[in-house]
């Protein structure tokens, strides 16, 4: 008999070509809750899990599935599941690293050109019928703020970090970086939190979001940063305190903001961010191009192809499940 395994939303079937016929696949519709009682009837039986970033894969979801073999996310990040609790149960965990690098930093360099040079801000005066003839143009008009030969903040040097360095590079920008991890790289000066918030004309956010992340920049951080900086962050929404940003922008600390990532997604259009008109705003697409969304089901669909077969996951969050340590 098949195993089953279980897909929280439908994904394409071309992508999921690697698992035909070596389990039992069921697809739930994406728009139910995992503790629903349609979606448990299905996850009782399930010995293998996929989902995305916007599944909350809590104790309530892992205790309806008793047994479940691996889980296999189609995401980097993973603080949408309780990973100490499928480690406590020697479940492997899969993740999507590697593959969206390069998409999520386009979308972060974007996002921080788009707030610099207040592209949305203006795109929105043209539609509302503002642009006339009597103010058709002048020597002040939607002034924005220089790109080139500032000095760009990158918070966290993973892949992503990495890759967003190389686009500030790009645009001559000076590249300072601080990372939980030490890690340096060639062209960019590693310095205190404190020096590249005080120094940067525009920070980028590239941390996971953990327990000792939640947070991060809080609101006395946050009044640290140079006056008329401008904050991107495409890492996820808890890292950066959202009423502080928003106070920030209000008083004229800071000069804008560019957000794919919230606290509470679907954003709430009662936050006081959406009061702002330097603020760009779009619904966490930092990933979101065709080739990289392909590429990261076929990482998950490799990990669970893996689980299926009791091997080591290619890219496991918790390797310490498997006999020998560091495995896969």
């Amino acid at each position: 008999m098949l195993k089953k395994v279980v897909i929280t939303q439908p994904l394409p079937d071309k992508n999921l070509k690697g698992l035909v016929g070596r389990c039992d696949i069921a697809v739930l519709s994406g728009k139910q809750s995992l503790s629903s009682a349609q979606a448990r009837d299905k996850l009782a039986n399930c010995h293998g899990l996929i989902c995305l970033l916007s599944d909350a894969i809590d104790h309530f979801v892992l205790d309806a599935m008793p047994k479940l073999e691996f889980v296999s996310s189609v995401s980097v990040g993973v603080d949408h599941i309780d990973v100490a609790i499928l480690t406590e149960r020697d479940i492997p965990l899969g993740h999507t690293p590697g593959v969206l690098a390069a998409a999520t930093a386009d979308a972060a360099f974007g996002l921080l050109l788009a707030a610099a040079r207040r592209l949305v801000e203006g795109d929105r005066y043209i539609r509302e019928g503002n642009w006339r003839p009597d103010n058709r143009w002048s020597a002040d008009f939607f002034l924005g703020k220089d790109v080139s030969g500032t000095t760009l903040g990158i918070i966290g040097l993973g892949a992503i970090g990495q890759a967003m360095a190389r686009r500030g590079a790009g645009f001559d920008m000076r590249l300072l970086s601080w990372t939980p991890s030490g890690r340096k790289v060639s062209g960019v000066d590693s310095v205190s939190l404190e020096e590249l918030l005080s120094r940067s004309d525009f920070v980028s956010v590239h941390l996971a979001l953990t327990g000792t992340t939640h947070d991060f920049l809080s609101a006395d951080k946050i009044a640290t940063m140079k006056p008329g900086a401008v904050l991107v962050n495409t890492a996820r929404g808890g890292i950066v305190n959202e009423l502080a940003l928003a106070q920030a922008l209000d008083s004229g600390h800071l000069y804008a903001a560019g957000l794919d990532v919230f606290e509470s997604e679907p954003m709430a259009m009662d936050s006081p961010l959406l009061h702002h008109p330097r603020v760009v705003v779009v619904p966490h697409i930092g990933s979101a191009t065709a080739l990289t969304r392909a590429k990261m089901v076929e990482l998950a669909v490799r990990n669970a192809k893996a689980g299926l077969d009791g091997r080591p996951m290619p890219h496991c969050v918790n390797p310490e499940v498997y006999p020998v340590f560091g495995a896969g």
